[in-house]
């Protein structure tokens, strides 16, 4: 029941946290992350196949036996054999949606059996696997393994439904916000084009306990300016 309410079960990528932005309507964090592995399906792939989530549930084995290639030697028996079967991984959050290099159109799609327009769904993995040899190879096509480097970004979190429409005014907000911070570059057609949706919870959980986040990719330059612009501000109203 815990899920349904927004308890958070599952662990998530380590980060740091640079800044609180709160003293605003649209607060945020600055965050930084460092090297990340993701296992990653591409909606137009997926569209024949299944959703995306449930391709890559069954890759890290939500649905039974994981569908990946890793190794495990069974019990001795007459004749020996051994059998190639999935690994199963813990589940992270959050699952990140993003929309590269595409206009969003503000259609709802939050089914995520959409017919693709550049939708990429990611599964974060376990922190153990932080080498690409040490990941389980799928056995779905359709599952790629991909590298995320280090990075910075702006974090907005909001509670409420899945819906392509919902995730888009939110990020306009924190489009706005952005700007008014300083970062002139992101613009309502850059932001629409650039963030990713990060979810960490299950799509069954009530949406007022959800807790949704607008993820967006910053320079370091940006990061600095941000932080050293409002950090002393930041810590201000808290004190006060």
């Amino acid at each position: 029941m815990g899920s349904v309410f927004g308890k958070e079960t599952v662990l998530e990528p380590q980060f740091k946290t640079i800044l609180e932005r709160t003293s605003v309507v649209t607060t945020y964090q600055i965050r930084e992350y460092g090297k990340r592995f993701a296992a990653e399906v591409d909606y137009s792939d997926a569209k024949n196949t299944g959703s995306p989530f449930g391709i890559l549930a069954k890759y890290i084995g939500v649905f039974g036996d994981a569908q990946n290639e890793g190794t495990e030697a069974m019990e001795m028996t007459a004749p020996v054999s051994m059998e190639r079967k999935g690994t199963p991984m813990a589940m992270t959050a959050p699952v990140s949606m993003e929309r590269k290099g595409t206009q969003l159109s503000g259609e709802d799609d939050s089914s995520g059996s959409g017919s693709g327009n550049g939708k990429k769904m990611k599964f974060f993995l376990p922190q153990e696997y932080d080498e690409l040899e040490k990941i389980p190879k799928p056995k779905n096509p359709n599952v790629k393994i991909v590298e995320i480097p280090p990075v910075a970004g702006a974090a907005y979190r909001y509670s409420g439904s899945l819906s392509d429409t919902l995730k888009d005014q939110k990020a306009l907000e924190f489009s706005a916000q952005l700007r008014n911070d300083g970062l002139d570059r992101m613009t309502p057609e850059h932001v629409l084009q650039n963030y990713q949706f990060w979810g960490f919870n299950p799509p069954f959980t009530i949406p007022m306990y959800r807790r949704n986040e607008i993820w967006l990719d910053l320079t370091q330059e940006e990061a600095n300016m941000l932080q050293e612009k409002f950090q002393k501000d930041e810590i201000e109203q808290i004190s006060n």
